[in-house]
């Protein structure tokens, strides 16, 4: 048990899909794990283990950002013994050719700041997902034919951002949508040695405005979560 994990040390999984949104955490576990049971719900950060085709599985809500996720993950590594951290959420597109809805598999993730920003002092440091998980993924996405796109991310510690400038190099530099969480949970993998990767939904797009209903950004992500499953376990 941790500050912000309140299960026992058998009941976390080595596996763990790191949704930001608690409610997603249990909707997926609903969903996909067979025999799912509530092990963490301190502050209201729901998390469940169940099996996955014989494998034990553990989706664990992040919150909203990377100070957030950066307490779980680091909890999960360092207590519960995580060796394979799968982000799924939702991003913003922000390449003309990214669709709603569909699933982007982020090779690396650049940021301004995160909180290991302190440990590199003056690198920047360029955090990217394993490959190995990275290359299932886009099997698994092939496999099922649906539309993904693979590449870099970008990392924003706001929500409501005002910089337009900082977009407009976004996206010259091909970076194919925004999210909140990934540049810190593939920082924390590598400082740990562990596998990490972020498989994502694009639920808003930043060029054309269209944007999903809260509820269909909670519960109509199925692909990115079997992408992410098959992935862990190919």
């Amino acid at each position: 048990m941790t500050v912000h994990i309140g299960a026992a040390p058998d009941q976390i999984a080595e596996t763990v899909l790191m949704p930001g949104d608690p409610y997603r955490a249990k909707w997926a576990a609903e969903t996909f794990l067979e025999n799912a049971e509530l092990v963490n719900e301190v502050r209201g950060m729901l998390g469940f283990t169940g099996t996955w085709n014989g494998n034990r599985v553990t989706i664990q809500g992040s919150g909203m950002g990377m100070p957030s996720l950066s307490i779980y993950a680091n909890e999960l590594i360092t207590t519960y013994g995580a060796q394979t951290l799968i982000r799924i959420g939702s991003c913003g597109g922000m390449q003309p050719h990214v669709g709603i809805r569909d699933v982007i598999i982020a090779m690396t993730s650049s940021t301004i700041t995160s909180p290991s920003t302190g440990f590199f002092k003056e690198i920047n440091y360029a955090p990217c997902a394993d490959y190995g998980l990275l290359s299932a993924a886009v099997r698994a996405s092939e496999a099922k034919g649906t539309k993904t796109h693979v590449g870099g991310i970008y990392s924003s510690d706001v929500f409501y951002a005002e910089r337009p400038d900082l977009d407009e190099q976004m996206v010259r530099h091909g970076i194919l949508a925004v999210e909140m969480e990934a540049a810190e949970l593939y920082t924390l993998a590598a400082r740990h040695g562990r596998r990490a990767l972020a498989v994502l939904t694009v639920s808003d797009h930043l060029q054309t405005g269209e944007a999903l209903p809260s509820e269909d950004r909670e519960k109509t992500f199925g692909d990115m979560v079997e992408i992410a499953l098959e992935a862990a376990f190919a």
